[in-house]
């Protein structure tokens, strides 16, 4: 079975490279003998990378015992640096099963989890994704330490608890230090009823899933309310409480979101003329890519003032010299239904298991928190599904940043393999 799309024999002496193309892959190399496992990589240049592992020279006696080795090739074409990481992990997972996770170094990305089942809820860092657990499973975050760093900025504002122990209340336990500090409503001492600690847990979960916007939303209904009321000392603290919450929601990326309300489209460039890229992400899972072809879009520029993606009646303006090649502008129904079709033919694709989540979200997490700057393409999160205004934009921005600057597709000087002895 074919792990990739395109598949050529390899003569070992006369090899073909006109015929290889010198463009962004991930591809796969294979020995005659079927029981060999495949060389798997990914290259921003197929043809080159070919050349240095099986162009033979008479003093190169290991790399002339993989050319005899190679029967013949499979590459895909990529257009960015996260659908050829994307690829490669499922080319991987075919050939080696669960062992590709661990040539491929993905490591499972750090989750806040509140445990809503237990009489006395709490929140700590994790990395085991469960389906059970995912209305309560929040993140991803770039790190484990960015996880715990967000958790106790959260935690200061209010009074969950912070042990782990499984609580039996008595009133002759004496607590621990954050009762003293009054920063822990202590259940198990009963130092409060157990609806007054429901209600503060229902807090913190709003305070999560909103990334603390309900908090922030809450207090300035309180702010409003007593600068009305003529009483600004009452005001004025609460705009400085306000101050602190929104310090510690900033802890917390856009990507952060229940994982049951991870959704979103992964723009990217395409390696086709005149076409982007889409990637789903549906509560962690990634499906993808399907093209989107810009024909017909007008690229706003936003330096200019002018957003419109769609085109306007024409206005009076002086005849050129020379008359340019006519464009057909499309009308924004049929944009509109291009993206649909496009989207649709990624909403089919089945929800996988929780470890392949994981994955995902590993890969995800790579892409989308690398600094900014390396950063190619974009992601609109939405839940349950995104705004077709932020995708047209994001989809013009991404295509005319891929004309404009003509990315290399892959990390500079640096190329992933999964790779086995032919």
């Amino acid at each position: 079975m074919a792990l990739l799309s395109t598949s050529v024999p390899f003569d070992p002496a006369n090899p073909a490279w006109a015929e290889i193309p010198a463009r962004a892959v991930v591809f796969a190399l294979f020995a005659a003998d079927n029981r060999a496992e495949p060389y798997i990589s990914r290259t921003p240049n197929l043809r080159n990378r070919l050349r240095r592992l099986l162009d033979v020279k008479p003093s190169q006696s290991k790399r002339l015992r993989l050319t005899q080795s190679v029967a013949r090739i499979e590459y895909t074409l990529t257009g960015s640096d996260f659908e050829s990481w994307l690829l490669l992990y499922q080319a991987s997972f075919a050939a080696f099963g669960d062992r590709a996770r661990k040539r491929l170094h993905l490591r499972p990305p750090s989750f806040l989890r509140m445990t809503m089942d237990n009489a006395y809820p709490r929140v700590y860092v994790t990395n085991r994704i469960t389906k059970a657990a995912a209305a309560d499973l929040f993140g991803p975050f770039p790190s484990r330490v960015a996880a715990e760093s967000f958790l106790e900025g959260m935690l200061n504002l209010f009074e969950l608890r912070r042990c782990h122990e499984d609580l039996n209340p008595d009133p002759n336990f004496p607590g621990c230090v954050y009762s003293e500090m009054k920063k822990c409503l202590a259940p198990c001492f009963k130092g409060c009823t157990d609806e007054r600690y429901t209600e503060e847990a229902a807090a913190v979960h709003a305070f999560l899933r909103t990334r603390g916007q309900s908090l922030i939303d809450d207090l300035a209904r309180q702010r409003s309310e007593a600068s009305e009321a003529l009483d600004f000392e009452r005001a004025a603290a609460i705009h400085a409480r306000i101050a602190k919450v929104e310090a510690a929601a900033s802890m917390a990326s856009p990507a952060v979101h229940a994982l049951t309300e991870l959704n979103g489209v992964i723009v990217q460039p395409s390696g086709g003329e005149g076409n982007v890229a889409l990637f789903l992400l549906r509560r962690g899972s990634l499906a993808g890519p399907a093209l989107y072809s810009v024909a017909g879009m007008r690229h706003h520029n936003e330096q200019s003032g002018s957003t419109s993606l769609f085109a306007h009646p024409a206005s009076v303006a002086p005849f050129p010299l020379e008359v340019p090649a006519v464009v057909q502008l499309a009308a924004k129904d049929e944009l509109e239904a291009r993206l649909d079709a496009a989207l649709s033919t990624l909403a089919v694709r089945s929800v996988k298991n929780t470890q392949q989540i994981s994955d995902h979200l590993a890969l995800f997490s790579r892409w989308y928190y690398r600094p900014e700057v390396h950063r190619i393409g974009e992601v609109v999160f939405d839940a349950p599904g995104p705004s077709r205004k932020q995708l047209m934009r994001a989809i013009s921005r991404v295509y005319r940043q891929s004309q404009v600057h003509q990315p290399a597709q892959q990390t500079s000087g640096q190329e992933m393999s999964t790779s086995a002895h032919l």
